[in-house]
């Protein structure tokens, strides 16, 4: 009797410990559920916080040590800073979208003829003529031809232009979130310390500093690098009066990000070297070289020398963030997924290991 007393106990412990599991397993499942819309708005909102922190810090010693004052200045120069170039950017991308959407719909699209030149390119140039030729002078047929094709890419740019919007919207309350996270600097560290040590535990102190430079240095070695190859190649693109320019721009910034930057620059030299004049194509082709080949000058300074990511956890993260969370995923999961790299090769190898990574940094 005794022995099975003591089995139902077992049972009823366990079921009891079942149902509790199970209920906050549901709980935690309800609250994600909740939160997800705001999940890529509060990671990014984390991620500006972790990355400026070290200038906020010498901010708020120049204002004598108020944190308040330091973070709502500092949200308003960033607001001012990042976001207007980024607002007019969208604006010319966005009308760009909508004026090539309404230009196929109408069938007002008109393509310069291409130059004799073409023809002579090695490999491309005779079908690329021909193409071409076709497009500037019977457009009509050509878009009829792909009619299918354009009837369902016109809503995929439709909605890619009402997207950006809302990724500016999103950046815009990103920065603001960061910017109350840098005025309640203490608690944020207090929260994190105790994250750390509850996962991690006398190791906590460790993983959090190793997440929190890898944050820093890829913020600054991958998406500062990105930041300011586009701006330098909008400027070529904006000076060498391609069409587009802000769209152009765009899709640099992303490619960018995925450390394809470059593949984008091609097209954009062969368009130059068939519609302008040799000299003006030459000084953007020598233009878009310097900005493809300065990326292996600033990542060496930007990213640190104990926070270097391979590119495929970089491109991986990218385009996994962007298929999970929208455009602003692009920037999101390439962090997010550089810091999973860091802290398990940290777990992996050791205290030591990760410690001497940590001094490199």
């Amino acid at each position: 009797m005794a022995t099975e007393a003591h089995s139902k106990n077992h049972i009823n412990r366990a079921i009891e410990v079942f149902i509790h599991v199970g209920l906050l397993a549901l709980l935690a499942t309800a609250c994600l559920l909740i939160l997800k819309p705001f999940i890529p708005l509060v990671a990014w909102g984390i991620i500006i916080a972790i990355a400026v922190y070290p200038g906020y810090r010498k901010f708020r010693s120049l204002l004598g040590g108020r944190g308040t004052l330091a973070a709502v200045l500092g949200t308003l120069l960033f607001l001012a800073v990042l976001m207007v170039p980024v607002a007019l950017l969208t604006q010319t991308t966005v009308e760009g979208i909508q004026s090539l959407t309404t230009h196929i719909k109408d069938g007002t699209l008109t393509i310069p003829h291409p130059p004799e030149d073409v023809a002579t390119w090695p490999l491309v140039g005779p079908s690329l003529f021909r193409t071409w030729t076709m497009a500037s002078t019977n457009l009509t047929g050509l878009l009829q031809s792909f009619a299918p094709q354009i009837k369902a890419f016109i809503p995929v740019l439709l909605a890619a232009s009402a997207g950006i919007g809302v990724t500016v919207l999103q950046f815009i309350l990103s920065l603001l979130l960061a910017g109350v996270l840098l005025a309640n600097t203490s608690g944020c560290i207090e929260v994190s310390r105790s994250l750390a040590n509850r996962f991690f535990g006398d190791r906590g102190p460790e993983f959090e500093d190793l997440a929190g430079s890898t944050i820093r240095s890829v913020t600054n070695g991958i998406l500062g690098v990105a930041v300011i190859q586009s701006v330098l190649a909008g400027l070529g693109f904006l000076v060498g009066g391609l069409p587009g320019a802000g769209l152009w721009t765009l899709i640099f910034l992303f490619a960018a990000v995925l450390q394809v930057g470059v593949i984008v620059l091609i097209p954009a030299v062969i368009y130059m070297f068939a519609i302008a004049t040799t000299t003006k194509a030459i000084l953007f082709l020598l233009w878009c070289a310097f900005v493809g080949l300065i990326d292996n000058v600033l990542k060496p300074i930007l990213l640190g020398r104990g926070a270097a990511v391979p590119t495929a956890v970089v491109f991986l993260g990218a385009i996994g963030g962007f298929l999970a969370m929208g455009i602003i995923g692009l920037f999101v999961g390439a962090i997010i997924l550089s810091v999973g790299y860091k802290l398990f090769l940290g777990w992996l190898e050791g205290p030591e290991v990760a410690k001497q990574g940590l001094a490199d940094s």
